[in-house]
């Protein structure tokens, strides 16, 4: 006999589906038992085994149609093939959601849905030719490398009922009937457009860099994506405000419609968010999308956005996480229309708790936590307790009556991924930071987010894509209380290589003394990428440019860093510095009084102002910036050829060398010339004068693999694949005395070297500079 599973494979097969895909048909309980029920259903509607083209028909209402009652009405149709295309169960599917409330007006229905409406084929062929004849002179110009998705449009337009598989074939065989066979050029791939050829280089690279010319010069809030189209990616389909039942797997109920009534008139029908975080942590990049959809959705569309904070944790919550997610939600550049916590509800979710029990829908259960783990726990011994059994137990909960983990409200539901009757509300003899020892019962994630949600009218509930499982325990909550029930809307969570962000591997590495805190500049939270001097804007950008999917997304560091570098190129001043210097000595230094030679802020922004720097006759340059041997190609400074000194009109060149017993060379004995053009040098170098002594830290990745989480790549463990290198400190860096006044989170750009940020660890006497982000790898450096 065979195997139940082999038999439904077998028929979701005959019924057209490939076998892949009744494969994960089978997966899904649910969906499973409904499609044999259709099945079933149209059996014995037509009498007959359920052909391929019918069994298309269901998998869409399978999948896309709850409503049992729906369901029946549109298989009548299928099995008299008054609905027999995609294009009509799809419409009939689009009608339902736009006309929710029984009972269905059928006349308006059939013609929503084209029943009664006969395509023949003589029909396609006649639409066919007349679109392939408005077409003609492309077609023959490029042949098959034609957009044929532009005639199929056409086509499919003008016989919006007509199946899309007959009218293809019918394009096909008129467009080789016209063409003839493909031939070899048909086949080939279409040539790119060659390049236009580059402009002869009229200047070096150091020219370039010594004049700066305008680049990427669009101002901060020009590139800031005010628009947020390009942030809001697939979110641009969501539903309207107050038209929830809209949305594919709303569910509907007799009271919807008059609840949602209530919900516009309450609202005014604006959008309405919110970003809920745990404040039990510190925000990390992840975050950072989150936020920026929740609040860049609601500016987008004139709406509000909610801080909540989602603090029905006592045991995990510190204050400093309170502040700590307010300051980088600023710190982002939103504000938001009101800060509220799930706690400011503890009564009103306590009040539906009860509802919910006389209801018949909640009852207190005993079992332990270890028993109902997992997706297959046995079904609670006290399922079925009465009513006033459950009130009473519950309010003996409240009380303190019961011990820690004795006691639970189990909601009578069932989760997408199959776990059974989530928990409500547990046991906590732990004071809460804001409503102190008042409860000792607290209500759980799955509980509380939706009706939170519910009661500040939330519009767009947008979460991440691993609580779609929770989504129709979302639904059913609400409307199990017949309270207004907003749409969750699920969206791929940002995922960076190189790095973790849980915060309990976070901790490893501090504990481990591996990072120094939640804010080290290797870290990829919120407060550590502000610290490494990572502009707000560039995030948001970088969010903006990622755009929101629905599936989940992992990007390299990289991006970021170039999102990074276009902000700050526009708004980081121009310094000079030195990290590895030697002493130049000039000899033939006018006079022994220092110069003071004027240099842009922003050599391509003439608005931001210039800045004063000494030109004495002692100068330090970059030991990278001389060789004694150099190597073919090198252009900088060597004892037989000399380099311009950036800003300073002049070009230096070596006259004598000292060195250490090792070799190393200590100083150098030069001369300068001004610049002129029988003395143009190859390069221009970076220098300092008078300079103020820095610490300066620069940062490598902290972790040696892509995903150092996986065991595939590192066996180990995470902690094994950190960088032990990723930080060097350079305690005596020497800098322009321009940066003297630089305050904590100042930015600048070290010429020829980086983008770098003044550090929290800097004090009176000693400045502190982090590497937020290296110049881009320039071939032509040597």
């Amino acid at each position: 006999m065979p195997e139940p599973g082999k038999e439904l494979l077998e028929l979701f097969v005959s019924i057209g589906l490939s076998e892949q895909k009744a494969k994960e048909t089978l997966k899904n309980e649910v969906l499973s038992s409904d499609l044999q029920s259709l099945i079933a259903e149209v059996r014995k509607l037509q009498g007959k085994d359920v052909d391929k083209s019918v069994g298309t028909l269901l998998y869409h209402v399978a999948t896309r149609l709850k409503n049992k009652k729906r369901q029946s009405f549109v298989l009548g149709y299928v099995a008299e093939q008054e609905i027999s295309s995609e294009p009509q169960i799809t419409a009939a599917l689009d009608y339902f959601k736009t006309n929710p409330v029984d009972p269905v007006d059928k006349t308006a229905f059939e013609a929503y849905c084209g029943v009664g409406v006969v395509v023949s084929p003589e029909d396609i062929e006649d639409v066919v030719e007349t679109v392939i004849a408005k077409h003609k002179e492309g077609l023959v110009q490029k042949r098959y490398h034609y957009n044929m998705g532009m005639i199929m449009g056409e086509v499919r337009k003008q016989l919006k009922w007509a199946d899309g598989k007959i009218i293809k074939s019918e394009v096909d065989m008129q467009v080789l009937d016209l063409l003839g066979p493909k031939t070899a050029a048909d086949l080939e791939k279409p040539a790119k457009k060659a390049k236009e050829s580059k402009p002869p280089k009229g200047k070096s690279k150091e020219e370039k860099r010594q004049n700066e010319t305008e680049k990427d010069s669009a101002s901060p809030e020009e590139k800031s994506y005010e628009n947020m189209n390009q942030l809001m990616g697939e979110a641009l389909r969501f539903h309207k405000t107050g038209e929830n039942y809209t949305t594919e797997g709303y569910v509907v109920t007799p009271k919807t419609m008059e609840i949602l009534k209530e919900h516009v008139a309450y609202t005014g029908g604006q959008v309405r968010t919110r970003f809920p975080p745990e404040p039990n942590g510190i925000l990390h990049i992840g975050h950072a999308k989150a936020i920026n959809f929740n609040f860049g959705y609601a500016k987008a569309h004139d709406g509000i956005c909610f801080l909540r904070y989602d603090d029905t944790n006592p045991e995990k919550e510190e204050e400093k996480f309170f502040h700590g997610i307010s300051d980088m939600v600023h710190w982002l550049g939103y504000t938001p229309y009101k800060v509220t916590h799930s706690s400011d509800n503890f009564q009103e979710l306590y009040d539906y708790a009860v509802e919910l029990i006389k209801r018949n829908n909640a009852y207190v259960c005993h079992m332990g936590s270890d028993e109902i783990k997992g997706f297959n726990p046995p079904d609670s011994p006290w399922r079925d307790r009465p009513v006033e059994e459950s009130l009473r137990l519950f309010e003996d909960m409240k009380k303190g009556k019961f011990e820690e983990g004795s006691a639970t409200l189990r909601m009578k539901t069932m989760l997408e991924e199959g776990k059974k009757d989530p928990v409500a509300y547990r046991i906590k003899f732990t004071p809460h930071p804001k409503s102190g020892d008042r409860w000792c019962i607290y209500p759980t994630y799955d509980y509380t987010h939706c009706l939170c949600d519910s009661l500040e009218h939330i519009s767009h509930s947008l979460c991440t894509k691993e609580f779609q499982s929770r989504r129709s325990s979302y639904y059913w909550l609400c409307n199990a209380l017949d309270v207004y029930c907003p749409v969750q809307w699920e969206y791929g969570r940002l995922n960076m290589n190189y790095t973790v962000v849980s915060k309990r591997k976070i901790a490893k590495l501090i504990d481990g003394g591996i990072v120094k805190d939640w804010d080290d500049p290797r870290l990829f939270t919120l407060t550590a990428l502000r610290r490494r001097g990572f502009p707000p804007e560039a995030i948001n950008n970088f969010c903006a440019m990622i755009g929101v999917t629905m599936s989940l997304v992992t990007f390299d560091p990289a991006m970021l860093e170039a999102c990074v570098r276009d902000v700050l190129n526009n708004t980081a001043t121009r310094v000079m510095a030195v990290l590895d210097p030697i002493r130049v000595e000039i000899k033939n230094f006018l006079g022994t009084k220092t110069k003071e030679i004027e240099v842009p802020n922003i050599p391509h922004d003439e608005s931001k102002g210039t800045h004063k720097i000494p030109f004495s006759s002692t100068i330090y340059i970059e030991r990278s910036d001389f060789s004694e041997n150099p190597e073919k190609g090198y252009r900088r400074l060597t004892p037989t050829q000399h380099v311009g000194l950036k800003h300073a009109g002049y070009a230096l060149s070596v006259g004598r060398v000292s060195k250490e017993d090792s070799g190393q060379v200590t100083s150098i004995e030069a001369t300068i010339a001004e610049l002129d053009p029988d003395n143009k040098p190859k390069a221009f170098i970076h220098w300092v004068s008078e300079p103020v002594k820095c610490e300066v830290r620069i940062y490598d990745r902290l972790f040696k693999h892509k995903n150092p989480e996986d065991p595939n790549e590192v066996p180990g463990g995470f902690i094994t694949d950190c960088n032990m290198d990723s930080l060097t400190v350079i305690p005596d860096a020497l800098l322009d005395v321009s940066v003297e006044k630089a305050k904590v989170f100042d930015k600048f750009q070290f010429e020829r070297i980086g983008y770098y940020s003044v550090d929290k660890d800097t004090t009176d006497s000693k400045l502190v500079f982090n590497c937020t982000v290296p110049l881009k790898e320039d071939a032509g450096k040597n």
